[in-house]
């Protein structure tokens, strides 16, 4: 449960999947991530630094090798997500939130 905990933060998962591509520096981040404040962003950060998701880099932040599966393990999620958003706007709908 405790991954469930940290991983429910919000920003939490926004950030890891920000960083799928290779490392981002803080403010990269902060622009991808609009409404994230800089305190939230660093808090996070250092959660997920903490527990071996993140490692910090000369080139910004990173991901770990635990951090990379679990953003395969997001693909999936991400793909529902965007098959659900489709059948939203077909039915007239849209997303919720939107």
């Amino acid at each position: 449960m405790a991954a469930m905990d940290l991983f429910g933060r919000r920003w939490a998962l926004r950030l890891l999947w920000e960083l799928r591509e290779g490392p981002l520096g803080a403010r990269a981040l902060m622009a991808r991530c609009e409404g994230l404040s800089s305190s939230v962003l660093y808090q996070r950060l250092r959660e997920l630094t903490s527990n071996g998701i993140v490692v910090a880099s000369a080139d910004g932040y990173a991901l770990t090798p635990q951090g990379s599966s679990l953003v395969d393990a997001l693909g999936p999620l991400n793909q529902w997500a965007i098959a659900w958003a489709r059948a939203q706007e077909q039915d007239g709908e849209g997303p919720a939130g939107a």
